[in-house]
């Protein structure tokens, strides 16, 4: 028999959590939440609720797995390729007259668009005065991010993305291939700052020119986004860019009379 949980289980089960391992996914969309449970719970052929609920109490092991479940891990070098190329043509010149950049990618998952950002900087000959903050509620994906190693498999999409950006020329600069990964090179690797970081309960730890959240805030109920929005408003310079994911949008937040759009892309500018 299918076992699906009710409101009042996924309430009992949230609460669990933050009780027993500080994780607080109470704000977040509950129709994405159950959907995701419920799969979790099918995969792993859980006869009961019951024992679904024992096993994320008392095992810190099978807690990272749930935290990875509900936490959507979705990227992809230079995914949308049309959004790198507004920050490459756009945004990136205009905070190029900084002193010192700091960027900040929230949510980074894997790490894939962080290098992104990194080759951006690179190519514009400013890297060397940028510093790049990465980070992610789940420690798995961070530690993934901070290696830099991926599969050789991704490179065909990198690089089609990267042309679409207005780039030049491959990729292969940026990595060092070894039998079927790649590693990106120290160069980059050195100038972000990798971090766990709970959008829903840990505050702002700096200034920056460009903030990054892509589809993160898709699973987040309205209270929920307009505590990260003025988090992030808190943290961007004025005049700075705050860019977000294709579904997501400033409207109707409680900071969008400070922001304008740049184009169509779901970035936008912060006004003095």
């Amino acid at each position: 028999m299918e076992i699906e949980i009710t409101e009042e289980d996924l309430a009992v089960i949230l609460n669990d959590v933050l009780d027993i391992h500080g994780y607080d996914f109470t704000s977040y969309a509950r129709a994405s939440l159950t959907r995701r449970i419920n799969r979790l719970i099918m995969l792993d052929k859980f006869p009961s609720v019951a024992e679904f609920r024992y096993k994320i109490r008392s095992d810190e092991f099978y807690l990272k797995r749930f935290v990875e479940e509900i936490t959507v891990n979705v990227t992809e070098m230079f995914r949308d390729p049309q959004f790198y190329k507004v920050l490459r043509e756009e945004v990136i010149p205009t905070i190029a007259t900084k002193p010192f950049i700091r960027i900040w990618h929230a949510g980074c998952a894997s790490g894939e668009e962080v290098y992104s950002m990194a080759i951006l900087m690179h190519q514009a000959n400013l890297l060397h005065k940028t510093l790049i903050y990465a980070t992610d509620i789940n420690p798995d994906v961070i530690d993934t991010a901070q290696r830099g190693i991926y599969p050789s498999a991704i490179l065909p999409l990198s690089q089609e993305n990267y042309l679409q950006t207005g780039g030049h020329g491959d990729l292969n600069g940026y990595y060092t291939a070894k039998y079927d990964h790649i590693i990106f090179n120290e160069e980059l690797r050195k100038k972000i700052i990798f971090a766990t970081h709970n959008l829903v309960s840990d505050s702002s730890f700096n200034e920056f020119q460009l903030i990054l959240c892509r589809n993160v805030l898709i699973y987040f109920d309205k209270n929920l986004q307009n505590k990260v929005f003025h988090l992030f408003d808190q943290s961007l310079e004025d005049l700075g860019y705050l860019a977000l994911g294709a579904k997501e949008t400033l409207k109707f937040s409680g900071i969008s009379s400070k922001y304008r759009q740049l184009g169509k892309e779901r970035i936008w500018s912060k006004i003095k």
